[in-house]
């Protein structure tokens, strides 16, 4: 399936976000198999960083000149946040830009496969938790919810997955909602690893 996932991302036509004023930043999109299951990583936010505080997200950040590229972006703030060395990271492709509805951000996701068990370590100010989430629950359809909102005067589509009482939403939501889409359009997708 990884390698299958990674032949779709690459033969897609990203959408580009460039858009004056916005803050480039990128988030990775981390997959495993862990109990013969494919998951994907989320981390809290605690309450003391600048944005987001509390909310649920991948790991990621601002665009810094150091960095390059998105794509190291995505590897450094997901080293920072969660202590995932770049090298334990097999970038797959990536995924649409998104707009940040509520900050000023256009936001790069990654797709990245990384090993388990890890021995993560969360950067105390950034990162209050790791959710570890099952493809599968991701995939039951009672698990997500959608909502009609207007933003700019335009109605969009708000998602919100939820995983035992915490909920993943906006740009997040986004993200996730399109990868999962791509992931069961692959032939003969399947939630366990292979």
């Amino acid at each position: 399936m990884k390698q299958l996932l990674q032949q779709a991302l690459a033969q897609r036509q990203k959408k580009r976000i460039v858009a004056a004023g916005r803050i480039p930043s990128a988030v990775l999109v981390p997959i495993y198999c862990k109990d013969g299951k494919f998951h994907i990583l989320f981390t809290k936010r605690t309450r003391k960083v600048k944005t987001h505080k509390g909310q649920i997200s991948f790991p990621g950040g601002s665009y810094e000149v150091s960095d390059g590229s998105l794509r190291n972006t995505a590897l450094r703030e997901s080293r920072e946040e969660i202590g995932l060395k770049e090298e334990d990271v097999e970038v797959l492709g990536e995924l649409d830009d998104f707009n940040s509805a509520t900050t000023n951000f256009v936001i790069s996701p990654f797709v990245g496969f990384i090993p388990s068990p890890y021995d993560f370590k969360l950067n105390e100010f950034e990162a209050a938790e790791l959710i570890e989430t099952p493809l599968e629950h991701l995939l039951d359809k009672h698990h997500l919810r959608e909502e009609t909102r207007i933003l700019n005067g335009r109605p969009v589509t708000a998602y919100f997955y939820d995983f035992h009482g915490k909920v993943i939403w906006g740009a997040t939501a986004r993200i996730l909602k399109q990868f999962l889409d791509i992931y069961t359009g692959l032939p003969g997708f399947n939630t366990c690893c292979r």
